[in-house]
């Protein structure tokens, strides 16, 4: 371990968070929301466009395949070539076909859109987990993940608030639902072309750090990247599949995201089933707050999952306490206000899991094996997007209750927290 209390090394890493943690957070942000806020425009789209449930489905889902056929290369594209070029490539892309969502007129072409979105989002976040190796030491890097992590329920939570007015406008002809794809997708066309001017590839290219300061960093990174080769850290994949830490947590994973995309997708639709005949905007309103708790969830979690050194504990009893709060929000004629306390409670556990998830393949298996099977595990973590959003669209289409749709979301919370509680995590040392 490097010795991060010196002060070359305190003044280094101030300069680096407060220079690219901040970016990173933007586009995390944008990055969510444009591939959400169809489920913030679809309360309006439904009827303009004569839309079923089944179509959004699996228009939700196919922004999933997408996404997974090109994730692996965004990671070798930044560690290759230039990070800050190929996040410029991903955000002015995705934002241009999240505005040309707004241009839709049919199911096909919804579904071409999404498929669009979802290919040009790929490599993101996995280009975004290679770029945090090469600025941040290996003692401080999942907390500075954890910065960035808090941009998904953020984005969630303002992007139902922002697209509340959004709804309301009907400018040059345009209908509310298409004035949230564009209006949204904005800020990531912007954000790209801004991104060459703002981010810095590598230590060695930062003029804003001192020789002393990119000699401190490059030489600790470095010696982390061959201790790393010198302790194995490059088995393959076939190796580390075969430990059973790795399929729970691969199956735990799955499940969990099966509950957690369905709700980020469905949620506001479940809360307008539950309210009744209300205005679109007062549904968002309803909705933004639910999401916004989850950047409690996030910062608590990760500090007290941390402090006590029980990652597995704190990430199934997230888990199962998403599972029960969503079962008890669909408990059929209770009062909105209990209902609705249910769902905030939803809320924060259901992005409180995540921060303690990702420190349990360290804690569970050796280096080379966690390092060797993140990939693997992340694949299950996606393939939920699909399922959940096409499973949800069928049941809605085929007349499935929103209580009966949150019941099987809190099934896939649960399923995901008992596989997670089989992981037997080694003994570390405080």
């Amino acid at each position: 371990m490097s010795d991060l209390s010196t002060p070359v090394a305190r003044s280094c890493l101030k300069k680096v968070s407060w220079r690219l943690l901040p970016l990173l957070f933007g586009m995390y942000v944008i990055a969510y929301l444009d591939r959400a806020n169809a489920s913030f425009a679809k309360l309006q789209m439904k009827d303009a466009l004569g839309f079923d449930e089944d179509v959004f489905g699996l228009g939700f889902g196919l922004f999933f395949v997408g996404y997974m056929l090109l994730e692996i290369p965004g990671a070798l594209f930044v560690e290759h070539w230039s990070a800050r070029k190929w996040f410029s490539r991903i955000l002015i892309t995705w934002g241009a076909c999240s505005m040309g969502t707004a241009l839709v007129t049919t199911k096909n072409e919804f579904y071409t859109a999404r498929f669009l979105l979802g290919l040009a989002e790929a490599g993101f976040f996995p280009g975004v987990i290679v770029y945090y190796t090469h600025w941040f030491p290996r003692e401080v890097r999942s907390r500075a993940m954890s910065a960035m992590l808090i941009g998904v329920p953020a984005s969630l939570g303002f992007g139902a608030f922002a697209s509340a007015p959004l709804l309301q406008l009907d400018w040059l002809g345009l209908s509310g639902w298409q004035w949230v794809f564009i209006i949204e997708g904005m800020p990531a066309v912007l954000l790209g072309i801004a991104i060459p001017f703002l981010l810095t590839d590598k230590p060695k290219d930062a003029k804003w750090l001192t020789a002393e300061e990119r000699e401190w960093l490059q030489r600790t990174l470095e010696a982390e990247r061959q201790a790393t080769l010198a302790t194995g850290g490059a088995a393959n994949l076939r190796d580390a599949i075969r430990h059973p830490a790795v399929w729970l947590l691969a199956l735990g994973i799955f499940f969990t995201n099966l509950g957690g995309y369905g709700v980020v997708y469905w949620l506001a639709t479940a809360v307008k089933g539950f309210l009744g005949k209300v205005d679109d905007t007062e549904v968002l309103l309803w909705t933004g707050p639910i999401f916004l708790m989850g950047i409690g969830g996030v910062v608590l979690s990760g500090w007290l999952s941390t402090r006590r050194s029980q990652w597995k504990q704190y990430c199934v009893a997230a888990q199962v306490a998403s599972g029960v709060f969503l079962a008890l929000s669909a408990i059929p004629d209770q009062p909105w206000a209990s209902r609705y306390a249910c769902l905030l409670c939803v809320g924060f556990f259901a992005n409180s899991w995540f921060t303690p998830y990702w420190s349990l393949p360290s804690l569970a298996l050796t280096s080379s094996a966690a390092a060797a099977s993140i990939g693997f595990i992340n694949m299950f973590g996606n393939i939920p997007g699909y399922l959940a959003n096409h499973a949800m669209g069928e049941m809605k289409a085929n007349g499935f209750t929103d209580s009966a749709c949150m019941l099987f979301l809190a099934g896939g919370f649960l399923m995901g927290g008992a596989f997670v509680s089989f992981i037997r995590v080694r003994p570390r040392a405080a």
